[in-house]
C-alpha cells in the first residue's frame, strides 16, 4: 500500500525545496508519492530536472492562485 507524503518547504529559497524533497525521498518506500509545496518559482524546473536524472517520476506540477508550486513525485526505485 502507497502512502502520501506532503512537504512545506513554501519560504524556502534555492537549494532548499530541492534538498527538503531529497531527504524526504530517501526515508520513503518504492511506490509512494510526495507533494512538495514551494514558493520558489526555481523549483517547478529543478525538481522535475532532478526527478529524471535519479529516475523518480514525476505525477504532476500545478501552481496555485496563492503563487505555491504543487509538485508530486512518485518514488519508483
Amino acid at each position: 500500500m502507497s502512502t502520501q507524503r506532503v512537504v512545506d518547504a513554501r519560504g524556502s529559497f534555492c537549494p532548499g525545496p530541492l534538498m527538503e524533497l531529497i531527504a524526504n525521498m530517501k526515508m520513503m518506500a518504492v511506490g509512494d508519492t510526495l507533494e512538495l509545496l514551494s514558493t520558489d518559482a526555481g523549483s517547478a524546473a529543478d525538481v522535475p530536472e532532478w526527478v529524471k536524472k535519479v529516475g523518480h517520476e514525476m505525477v504532476g506540477t500545478e501552481q496555485d492562485a496563492e503563487g505555491t508550486w504543487h509538485i508530486h513525485v512518485r518514488k519508483t526505485k
